[in-house]
């Protein structure tokens, strides 16, 4: 990726250009000490004088209302806040009619944004003030006083906060008077510019210590650059948050979000005072100290699937590469690409109009359909359809080009939502709260109605998520990684039990899914983990560190971030932006295609084939997981695992189909669907021994006394367990029934032999009519 650039080869401002603003995407304002306001049209590439300004105004800073308010969106942002050396804040029209003109500050006001929803605009002035204004020009609060100029100031994602600059430290005050300020010392000289990016929370500062550094909301720091050459006057996000540009003297820079960098330009631009990027993320225009304004592009994006390598060569233009053959084709478009995506086989590419499709075994005939919104700030992929996102809502397209579904929740913000909060599969769309960040909300991807069952609440903030892409919909699992770094894995559908989140990793920084079996592979501190069977946890939650292959991270260098997961092959982007690639054993691909194929022997002689450990436990996991016992037996007696396996084969002996399953629940921990499941069969003495054998007693007792049976069995087993240990009785329900009931282990033991017998004429007889029915 890098910018292409053009400037003019006369200036056609007089003097210093201070700010730039875009009002659509392809017409620029830019503000200059000459007093002039000039409007440049990219289609035409003409240039018109909007407006002369009085003689003593010379503006500092300009910011355009936004386009959206609230769900609702305006044609196009028709009034500006210009600032100006004079104290003075200007509410300017696209005419350049200067609407309404306060006196904001005492000196000059340095910087003026409006918030996202364009209901309040901040402020920030020589003098140390912060200021908020409504949209009508008339001030409500005065946030901030301080001693220093406050240089630049941004806000919150919500617009509930506020970054700002306070000589060498940032602060960030929240709007809610009682919340606590965080406060931090940034850089070493002076902070000049600062900006936070709603999409991905972080912060970006440039300093007159030359470097550039990118934080987290809570004021960590996740990167900082070499010393420059020259201080940092200005930096930008993109509106997707997945680049930024750093403007300094006679350099422009194009960086990814974590902070290394793409491209360096070193246009004769003088000092870049202001940058701006267009609305859907692919221009961006600078103001220059010699009196030009830079416009630069960001080109040869590269995407990857399998043996295609996609490159964006011009704005309109894509060149596809087939490395198996060198093959090469051209794809042209109407408009500029804003949004490409390459995977399951699919291209799909948005366009400022235009959204297109094209099949990876044909490049010439792409289907293509009309956009309602121009700005597609997301493109997620699943096997069978592909979800869009732009500033109005999330709509699900399969790739004929349907409209699907268009998910809706309460509070929904389409425009904040990034690739971590948001996940697709086949039958599922899951995206987290941004309202409250410990909630997932899922949706049908087929209806866009939520899911039954309440949303999934986990007990800290989530960071990242991601759906599994294969098998049926009702085992549908969903990884996520919280707050404190941990790895969950849960199922999306419940239905109406409490949700069982299990932790199967620590210190996970990145993950990804496989795209044809459910493995999962992340960078765990130091090291690169694949867990083969992740919902081997929910089987048999201690045969997770069994079926885990880490590969000793010390190949990658610092903090790699993992893209994709394809094949047997893992992409990874190192923390310099050099690419790697780790390899996967297929075995375990196949492994998952046999289970879900239910081929046993397949399976086993896989595993006797590769001799590994790992895949053996796999094995174990799935087996139990599709009740298949004889296979689990043999995994397990591979595994050296012999308790389990005298388990199985205690299984195997129970007396009837009911008493198994239960007693397979019992193995994979579900004590409760265990018990439920022998009630309801009218089980009551298995029910009542399954309470014994875990020690459970008062339930055990409970049982006993409501179905009015085996009370006697309950004391019986009670008493030989305080003998054991020597121990008299205590609990008060215990001696109240052991005074009117006799326990006599001859008569116990006969009522059990006549349970386990009725159990199996019962089995026996269902067995038999099962088989005349089917003959009949």
């Amino acid at each position: 990726m890098r910018l292409k650039t053009s400037l003019l080869k006369e200036p056609k401002h007089k003097e210093l250009v201070s700010c730039v603003g875009w009002t659509t995407a392809d017409e620029l304002y830019s503000c200059s000490e000459d007093h002039q306001i000039l409007k440049w049209n990219l289609l035409t590439n003409e240039t018109s004088l909007v407006v002369r300004l009085p003689e003593d105004i010379y503006p500092i800073d300009l910011n355009w209302f936004p386009k959206t308010v609230g769900a609702k969106k305006q044609t196009q942002a028709e009034i500006s806040a210009l600032t100006s050396t004079d104290g003075k804040c200007h509410l300017v029209s696209k005419m350049g009619r200067i609407e309404k003109s306060v006196e904001a500050h005492k000196g000059a006001v340095l910087a003026g944004r409006w918030n996202y929803d364009g209901t309040a605009l901040i402020t920030a002035g020589e003098d140390g003030q912060l200021k908020i204004w409504s949209k009508s020009g008339m001030l409500r609060s005065t946030l901030v006083s301080q001693g220093s100029p406050v240089y630049s100031v941004a806000w919150g994602p919500d617009s509930d906060r506020i970054l700002y600059t306070s000589e060498r430290q940032l602060i960030i005050k929240p709007l809610q008077p009682s919340a606590k300020v965080i406060q931090w010392k940034a850089h070493d000289g002076l902070v000049l510019k600062v900006d936070w990016n709603s999409v991905n929370d972080l912060i970006l500062s440039g300093g007159e210590d030359c470097k550039y550094k990118v934080w987290d909301s809570f004021g960590r720091l996740l990167h900082s650059s070499s010393s420059q050459d020259y201080p940092i006057t200005s930096l930008s996000w993109a509106p997707d948050g997945e680049v930024f540009a750093v403007g300094s003297f006679n350099t422009l820079r194009l960086c990814d979000k974590t902070g290394w960098s793409y491209a360096l330009e070193k246009p004769n631009t003088g000092s870049v005072f202001s940058l701006a990027w267009s609305a859907d993320g692919t221009q961006l225009a600078g103001a220059c100290g010699n009196g030009h304004v830079i416009f630069a592009h960001v080109v040869e994006q590269h995407w990857e699937w399998k043996n295609f390598v996609i490159t964006l060569t011009k704005r309109r233009t894509m060149q596809v590469r087939n490395v198996l053959n060198d093959a090469v084709d051209v794809l042209e478009f109407r408009d500029r690409v804003i949004k490409a995506s390459l995977a399951f086989d699919h291209l799909v590419v948005a366009t400022s109009l235009q959204c297109y499709v094209y099949n990876s075994r044909n490049w010439n005939t792409p289907l293509i359909f009309d956009l309602k919104e121009g700005t597609v700030s997301l493109i997620l992929q699943a096997e069978k359809h592909f979800l869009l996102v732009d500033g109005s809502g999330l709509y699900t397209f399969s790739y004929e080009g349907r409209l699907i579904s268009s998910p809706k929740f309460l509070g929904m913000r389409a425009d904040i939502l990034n690739a971590q909060a948001t996940s697709l599969s086949n039958d599922t769309i899951a995206i987290r709260d941004k309202s409250d960040e410990k909630v997932i909300l899922f949706f049908d991807a087929m209806t866009g109605k939520p899911l039954d069952g309440k949303p999934l609440t986990h007990k800290l903030e989530v960071l990242e998520i991601a759906l599994d892409q294969c098998g049926p919909s009702t085992e549908r699992k969903i990884a996520l990684i919280d707050k404190n770094r941990d790895l969950y894995l849960t199922s999306v559908r419940h239905l109406g039990r409490e949700p069982k989140i299990c932790k199967i990793g620590s210190m996970v920084h990145s993950m990804a899914w496989n795209d044809t079996a459910n493995i999962l592979c992340g960078i765990q501190d130091d090291q690169f983990t694949v867990w083969y069977y992740p919902s081997v946890v929910f089987a048999d939650k201690e045969l997770l560190p069994k079926t885990i292959y880490t590969k000793d991270g010390s190949e990658f260098s610092r903090a790699p971030h993992i893209l994709s997961y394809v094949g047997g092959k893992v992409t990874l982007r190192q923390g310099d932006g050099s690419l790697v690639y780790s390899s996967v054993p297929l075995y375990s691909a196949l492994l998952h295609e046999y289970s879900a194929s239910a081929r046993w022997e397949d399976a086993l002689r896989l595993c006797r084939f590769a001799k590994d450990q790992s895949l053996w436990a796999c094995l174990a996991g799935m087996a139990v997981a599709n009740r298949d016992l004889n296979t689990a037996e043999m995994a397990y007696a591979a595994i050296g695992e012999l308790p389990r396996v005298q388990y199985i084969n205690f299984i195997k002996d129970q007396p009837s189909k009911e008493s198994s399953v239960a007693h397979m629940l019992m193995f994979s921990g579900h004590f409760q669907e265990a018990e439920a499941t022998l009630l309801q069969a009218g089980l009551i003495y298995q029910a009542i021994q399954l309470n014994i054998d875990l020690f459970n007693w008062n339930r055990a007792l409970e049982l006993a006394v409501k179905h009015k049976t085996h009370v006697d069995t309950v004391l019986a087993y009670r008493g030989k367990f305080l003998q054991i240990f020597g121990r008299k009785e205590t609990n008060k329900r215990f001696l109240q029934y052991s005074e009117g009931v006799e326990v006599d282990w001859e008569k116990i033991q006969a009522k059990i032999e006549m349970e386990l017998s009725k159990e199996r004429e019962k089995a026996a007889s269902t067995t038999v009519r099962g088989s005349v029915a089917s003959r009949h």
